[in-house]
C-alpha cells in the first residue's frame, strides 16, 4: 500500500513539475499587473525577500546588516570579525556536507564561500555598499529564481519533505515578478521608477544609486533587466533540462 502511494504521489509530483515554473510564473505576472494583487504580493511575500537580498549581500560583503519590514538597516563600515564568522559558518557548512556526501550542497556551500571571498577580500567597499543597494530587486530576481528552482530538489533533499518547495515556488515567483515588471516597463517609462523617499525609511534605492553613486537612470534599468534576463534564461535551461530527464526516464 506504502509503495502503491509513494508511486502515485511521484507521478504527480512529475506531472506538477512539468509546468510549475511556467505556471508560477504566469500567475504571478498576472496577479502583479493587478491593483490589489500587487500590493498583497510585495506586502507579504517579494517585500521580504527585497530585504533579505540587502541583507544576504551585506553579509557575503563582511556588513552587519538585519532585514526587516521595509527596512534592513547596515552597518556602514566592514568588520573583519563578521566577515571572518561568516567564512567559518559557510566552510563548516562545506566540510560536513564533504562529510555526509552531498554534493549538490557543497557545490552550493563552496559557491557561496567563493562568492563571500570575493566580496569580502576583492570588492572595494564603496563597490561593495552600492552592490548591497542593487541587490534589493536584484534579490528578488536572484533569490526568487533560486525559490523556484527548489522544484527541481533531489529526492534526497529535505526540500523534498511535504510541500516545502511549493511554498519556496509560490514565494520566489511573485518576488520576481514583482520586481522584474516594474523594471521591465521602465525601459520605455521612466516614470515607472521608484524615485523619492520613503516614508519612514529614506531614500528609495533607485534614488540612493542615482543621487549617491551617480548611476544613470539607463543603468539602473539597464543592469535590472539584464539580471532579470540571466535569471529567466537559467529557469528556461533548468525548466529544459528538467523535461529531458523526465522523456529519457
Amino acid at each position: 500500500m506504502d509503495t502503491g502511494w509513494q508511486l502515485a504521489e511521484s507521478r504527480l509530483e512529475d506531472r506538477l513539475r512539468t509546468w510549475a515554473i511556467p505556471a508560477a510564473l504566469l500567475g504571478a505576472f498576472i496577479v502583479v499587473a493587478t491593483g490589489p494583487g500587487h500590493f498583497l504580493a510585495r506586502v507579504f511575500l517579494s517585500m521580504w525577500v527585497h530585504e533579505i537580498g540587502h541583507a544576504t549581500t551585506a553579509w557575503l560583503c563582511g556588513f552587519l546588516a538585519f532585514p526587516g519590514p521595509w527596512l534592513t538597516p547596515t552597518a556602514g563600515n566592514r568588520s573583519p570579525f563578521f566577515a571572518f564568522v561568516v567564512f567559518a559558518a559557510l566552510a563548516a557548512g562545506a566540510f560536513q556536507a564533504y562529510r555526509g556526501e552531498r554534493r549538490r550542497l557543497l557545490w552550493a556551500l563552496g559557491a557561496l564561500l567563493a562568492a563571500q571571498l570575493f566580496c569580502t577580500l576583492a570588492l572595494p567597499e564603496p563597490a561593495a555598499k552600492q552592490l548591497i543597494v542593487f541587490m534589493g530587486d536584484g534579490g528578488c530576481l536572484l533569490i526568487g529564481t533560486l525559490l523556484m528552482l527548489t522544484v527541481y530538489a533531489p529526492e534526497d533533499s529535505a526540500l523534498k519533505q511535504g510541500w516545502l518547495r511549493w511554498g519556496f515556488l509560490v514565494i520566489g515567483a511573485a518576488s520576481f515578478a514583482d520586481a522584474f515588471a516594474q523594471w521591465w516597463a521602465s525601459r520605455k517609462d521612466f516614470d515607472r521608477i521608484p524615485f523619492g523617499m520613503n516614508e519612514g525609511v529614506g531614500l528609495s534605492d533607485p534614488s540612493v544609486l542615482s543621487q549617491t553613486y551617480a548611476w544613470s537612470t539607463d543603468q539602473i534599468v539597464g543592469r535590472y533587466v539584464a539580471l532579470g534576463c540571466v535569471c529567466l534564461v537559467v529557469l528556461a535551461l533548468a525548466y529544459a533540462g528538467g523535461r529531458l530527464r523526465r522523456s529519457s526516464a
